[in-house]
């Protein structure tokens, strides 16, 4: 029984996920589906350059919210238990196991919204890349971290213009940084330590073609015209 607090946690963060702003925004807007517009992405990216950069940001910061609210759950259910409020006192009677997977929740939820937004239950599990919503979860894990690895896409997007290779980039920092700060602090966690590379592994892997565009010299650059 006790596991499926964690059970009910993920299947939230992802429900939570799935819920595709650019594909709802678009379908108000327009009455089309930004699948069928512009790169074909369900992203802000998409939505920026389809619909302008009004409805890019508020895009941006629904699916970052995404990623903090399913976070935020996470650790309010992990504190409760903690302090044995929601059905026994976790410190006296719970197995080690489980107390590694509760310790690790707030990652798992951010491993199941992301999965949410890339392949939503509501719309055919087509969704995002991700990038917006595992913002949201980074920032909320570990906010310096987070800070860290905005910072690192931010600056190559702003120096390249290329969206795409900031985030793929973001996503490898992401992954290097989690393992850099276990080694500092000496503290492992294999469940966190796995999440942590999916969630990045997620951020590179979504962004295949962009990545074979990058290399051929055909990505298109933000703000340039088609």
């Amino acid at each position: 029984m006790k596991y499926l607090i964690i059970i009910a946690v993920a299947v939230i963060s992802y429900l939570i996920g799935s819920i595709n702003f650019s594909i709802i925004l678009s379908r108000i807007i327009s009455g089309k589906d930004i699948r069928e517009s512009g790169s074909g992405n369900a992203g802000a990216t998409n939505m920026l350059r389809t619909h302008g950069k009004k409805m890019g940001v508020i895009t941006l910061l629904l699916d970052v919210a995404k990623g903090i609210i399913s976070v935020l759950i996470a650790i309010y259910i992990r504190e409760k238990i903690y302090n044995g409020d929601i059905l026994y006192s976790a410190r006296a009677s719970v197995h080690i196991y489980f107390e590694t997977f509760l310790a690790c929740l707030p990652y798992i939820a951010g491993v199941c919204v992301v999965l949410g937004h890339n392949f939503p239950l509501y719309f055919g599990f087509k969704g995002g890349k991700g990038v917006a919503t595992s913002l949201g979860v980074v920032l909320m894990l570990d906010w310096k971290v987070g800070l860290i690895v905005a910072v690192c896409a931010v600056a190559v997007m702003a120096i390249t213009r290329y969206v795409s290779l900031g985030s793929i980039l973001g996503g490898a920092a992401y992954i290097i940084a989690e393992i850099v700060k276990a080694v500092v602090k000496g503290e492992y966690n294999i469940i966190q330590l796995v999440c942590v590379v999916i969630i990045g592994g997620l951020l590179i892997a979504r962004h295949h073609a962009n990545i074979k565009r990058l290399l051929n010299g055909t990505e298109n650059k933000l703000g340039a015209k088609k």
